[in-house]
């Protein structure tokens, strides 16, 4: 997922959160909507994870300045912090500093089997992506080099006969 999606889903999320709350709706209610607040803040947190250390290719056909995308994920990053504040407060209302510990426990637990499970995937599919277009890359410069040297080889060896 990319960031500014990520980003999207977690401030609807947010929103939602806040309009039931604000309906009057109990935290039991919203839970769905902060579990998916959370999953998005987690992929945000992935996609900063992978901007700080970007493929070579990524870094020399990049759209963006480097100051222009570090303004964007500092911005974005400081949205997320924000909402992750007031969502505290309201769990730590409802439930007390026990259940938000317990919480954040479990959201620890599920956090490292994610990272185990889909982000090592993902990273995997684009270590793979770019090897491959740096493997097809020297293969056509090998190519290349190797046709003129026979090229001159040849005009050398006519030349001299």
């Amino acid at each position: 997922m990319d960031p500014i999606t990520a980003i999207a889903v977690a401030t609807k999320a947010f929103a939602t959160v806040k309009a039931m709350v604000a309906a009057g709706r109990e935290v039991e209610d919203t839970l769905s909507q902060i579990g998916a607040w959370y999953g998005a803040a987690s992929d945000f947190a992935e996609c900063k994870r992978q901007a700080d250390n970007p493929p070579l290719f990524r870094k020399i056909v990049s759209s963006k300045s480097v100051e222009q995308e570090a303004i964007d994920i500092y911005a974005r990053g400081k949205r997320l912090e924000q909402q992750e504040r007031e969502l505290r407060e309201l769990l730590l209302y409802t439930y007390g500093p026990t259940g938000y510990q317990e919480m954040i426990d479990l959201r620890r637990s599920i956090r490292e089997q994610r990272e185990k499970m889909v982000y090592a995937q993902a990273r995997r599919r684009k270590a793979f992506f770019w090897n491959s277009v740096t493997l097809i890359a020297i293969s056509v410069l090998s190519y290349v080099t190797f046709e003129m040297y026979s090229f001159l080889v040849g005009k050398i060896f006519s030349a001299g006969t």
